[in-house]
Order: C-alpha cells, then structure tokens, then sequence
C-alpha cells in the first residue's frame, strides 16, 4: 500500500511540472546529455589556444603580445586590444559545462556608484544589492574600487554578470553571494572573502519579493538548485562554511580560473549520497590556483559529473579530492603538490566509504603531475581502455600550467593593466547602441526596460518547479525507505 501510495504522490506532483520527465530519468534541466562530448571540447579549445601561443612567440612582437597565455577564456576577450568597448564579449568566452551562461548579455550596464549595504529589504538605487535583485539582464560594472560590506547574504535574480574588471571589489561580511533557484549568472574579477553566518531576518530577492532567511552557512558563493552559472577569475578565502558551495539540483557550472587560499572545507559539490538529483549535477573546474594554507575538499563530491582540468594544486592538509556516493571524477592535465605530511600524500579520498563499494566508482587521473610523493587512486572498471578509446583530442599534460594559470585570480592585481569602465568606452551615448540603467529609473516601466537582444526572462514558475522536483524526490526515498523496513 505504502509503495502504490509513493508512486501515485510522484505522478501527482510531477504531473504540475514540464521538467517531469526528467525528473523521473533523474536528469536536471541544464544537464548535457554527453558530458565527455563537453570534456573533448574543453581539450579542443587549450589545443588551439596553446597552439596559437607558440605560433606568436616566433613573431617580433612576443613579448608584448597579451594572447600568449595558452589560456583560452582568457585569449577569446583579452587578445582584442579594445576589449573594453565591448565588455559583454566576455558572457561567449565560457567553456565547459557552464558555458552557455548568459549573464546579462544583452541586457542594460548598471553602475554602482554605492558601496553601502544598510538594508535588506529596501535597498538604494546604485548600490550592488539593488541590482541584482532586478528581474531584467544587467550587466553590472563598478565605477571605482570598492568594498561591499554586506549586512546579510545577497540574494541573486537570473541574468546577471558582475563585472569587475578595471576596479578591485571586494566583497565580505553577511552570507555573501546566494544564487538560488536561478540561472544565468556570471561572476567575474571579484575578491570574496571574510563571509560569515547572517540571517534570520528579511531579505529582498526581486522587486516584488521578500521573505525570511534562516542562519545562512556563511559561504563565498552558495549555489542552491541553480544552473548555467560561471565563476571566472575570482579570488576567495577566509569564509565561514564553505568557498563555493553547489548543491540541491545544480549543475551547467563552470568554475575557472580562480585563486582560493586560506580555508578548510574549499567547495561542496552535491547536496547529500541519498539525493538522486544530484546524479545530473556536471560542473568543470578548469585552470583554476588551489595555494596557500588549504586544508580539504577541492572539491568534495557528492554524485555527478566532475571535470577537473588543469589546475595548480600546491597545496592541501589532507586531501585534494574527495567524494562519496559515486561521483564520477575525470581529472586531467592537473598538477598536485603533496604536502610534506607522509600521511597526506594521497590527492583522493573516498568519505566514509569501504574499497569493496568505491572501487567501481569511475575516477580517473590523466596527464596529471604528481610532485613530492602525490598520487591519485583511480577507480572503476576498464577506465584506461574506455576513455583512451573515447578521446579523439588528448588532453594537455600539466607541463603546461604554469602559463595557464599564469593569471588565476583578479586581475590587474599584479601585472595586468585592465580598463577602468566608462559609459564612453561601452558605446553609451555615442552611437554605439549601450544604454545604462539610471538610479532613478521606474521600475514598473517593464516596456523600456527589455531591449530587443535582451534573453527571455525565467518563468515565475521556475520556483515552484524546482520545489515540486526536490519533494517528489524526498518522497520517493522516504516511502522506499519505509517500505523496505516493513
């Protein structure tokens, strides 16, 4: 009776939802049906940009040449000298499985001129809080350096990029970046750090929207249900909880070339072994500086699909990689640095799961450095003649990493010079088609606010969906569960 009532609560709810099909496939909106087709992709676009590197560097003009970094995010913006005309080129630099986030391509340039955070529910025009809570695109720029000390966490709307080339912004305080139950999000050349637990009070998420938040975790960025994101180019420490933390359905996520430094637990993906959903999770970590005094969890995997490619490991306590309930973990052309600790050599660690379970987990390391005594225990059955079959573009070996990963971080911190933003510089009144969207703008003006290149807006149902999808599921365990015992 139980197991006829779990299936009909099933079929009932999933019955409200588009996405039900997929849920009963246990696939996500968002997720790829090939990831190692994405993988390939990947290799493809270091191979050209590494390629192209070593064809400059027989020029006259090598030394002065910013399309050397064998990188391939960054030689798609910063190998045109005027970059800064045209900022929103950045949202077609994505690789990976995050590669089709939009940001606010498209969408209007916001400035924030107010580094001010006094209120949650109603936030001041030019201020960072007041624009990320818009339902439309934005593009959002700074017009100098800045520090966001935030009051509580900051609650993300679809469509958005902040854009912090040209200023050092730096974000801590409440929570930090909360991006839940949304897609389109880029985040680039911010510094996030010192977040700490907030909450239990009221936040604004929309212009029409705000309710009550519990204790928040006290994450960098905490990623809830959310898809089609991209995190380039920043520099994260020093949180509460975790750096970047994805779970409860996320996935279409690319994490690249960041620098994370002085933290224990650096990034969660998945939210718990039971959780079926997370099965669809596929995220890409690719050239990307894990230094100084890091402890574990780079990631720390939980199901899914993990593309670890080209990344600079120098430095863990414990481990490096970690995972439980069969993740699968593709690791590529990274380097790994094993501490001095004779008893941390190992880059994987299998959470609280015996040899007899794990060893047909697939985990494989290919072109991988390991220094000082690392190593990487593979797992799975037959993965060397699988994968070596599968791909038709092999994968840069970590003899390449220094110059990928040359720039991980902010930039211009060091020396990159990057262009300060200016409306002149953006086409904004000069012809050149920009527009900003003013402080003093009437918000309940929907018709001048959607420019005709602007992406389709989120249904205002997407929220229920992802609820209706994450209680099916709980239900389905519990009654199995239940069920099972009698």
């Amino acid at each position: 009776m139980l197991h006829k009532t779990c299936i009909f609560l099933i079929c009932v709810l999933s019955s409200f939802s588009p996405f039900s099909t997929a849920m009963l496939n246990l696939t996500l909106p968002g997720q790829h049906p090939d990831p190692d087709a994405v993988v390939q992709e990947v290799h493809r676009r270091v191979n050209v940009s590494l390629s192209r590197r070593q064809m400059l560097s027989t020029t006259t003009n090598y030394q002065s040449s910013t399309c050397l970094t064998g990188n391939p995010i960054d030689d798609c913006w910063r190998c045109d000298p005027n970059w800064q005309l045209n900022r929103q080129r950045l949202a077609d630099c994505g690789i990976g499985f995050g590669q089709h986030a939009l940001g606010g391509k498209g969408g209007r340039y916001y400035v924030v001129t107010d580094s001010s955070d006094h209120d949650a529910v109603t936030p001041r025009p030019g201020t960072l809080r007041y624009a990320v809570i818009q339902t439309e695109p934005l593009w959002i720029v700074f017009a100098s350096n800045m520090l966001i000390h935030l009051s509580q966490e900051l609650i993300f709307n679809s469509y958005k990029t902040l854009d912090g080339r040209g200023v050092n912004v730096h974000i801590t305080g409440g929570g930090c970046i909360t991006l839940q139950y949304i897609t389109n999000v880029i985040i680039h050349n911010i510094h996030v750090h010192h977040c700490y637990q907030s909450g239990e009070t009221n936040i604004r998420s929309s212009p029409t929207h705000f309710g009550w938040r519990t204790l928040s975790d006290g994450d960098g960025i905490s990623i809830f249900g959310s898809r089609d994101l991209w995190i380039d180019h920043c520099s994260l420490s020093h949180c509460k909880d975790g750096l970047i933390d994805a779970v409860m359905g996320s996935t279409a996520i690319t994490i690249s070339n960041n620098w994370f430094s002085h933290h224990n637990e650096v990034m969660l993906l998945g939210h718990s072994d039971a959780y079926l959903p997370d099965s669809g999770m596929q995220v890409t970590i690719a050239f990307n500086h894990f230094g100084q005094k890091l402890v574990q969890r780079m990631p720390r995997c939980r199901r899914g699909y993990i593309h670890v490619v080209n990344n600079d490991f120098t430095q863990w306590e414990m481990y490096a990689i970690g995972g439980s309930g069969n993740p699968t973990i593709n690791s590529q052309g990274n380097r790994y640095i094993a501490p001095f600790n004779y008893n941390a050599k190992e880059v994987t660690k299998r959470v609280e799961t015996g040899e007899e379970e794990w060893r047909g987990w697939n985990w494989r390391s290919e072109g991988d450095i390991m220094v000082n005594g690392a190593y990487f225990v593979a797992s799975g059955e037959g993965v060397e003649v699988k994968y070596e079959k599968a791909y038709s573009v092999e994968p840069k070996s970590a003899s390449f990493i220094d110059q990928i990963t040359l720039n991980a971080g902010v930039l211009g911190g060091r020396s990159n010079k990057l262009s300060k933003w200016t409306s002149g510089n953006n086409g904004v009144g000069s012809g050149g088609g920009g527009t900003i969207l003013e402080s003093e703008s009437d918000e309940d003006n929907s018709d001048a606010m959607f420019g005709s290149n602007a992406p389709p807006q989120p249904s205002s149902d997407a929220i229920l969906y992802s609820v209706l999808i994450s209680l099916s599921s709980f239900l389905f365990l519990y009654f199995t569960t239940l069920y099972a015992s009698l």
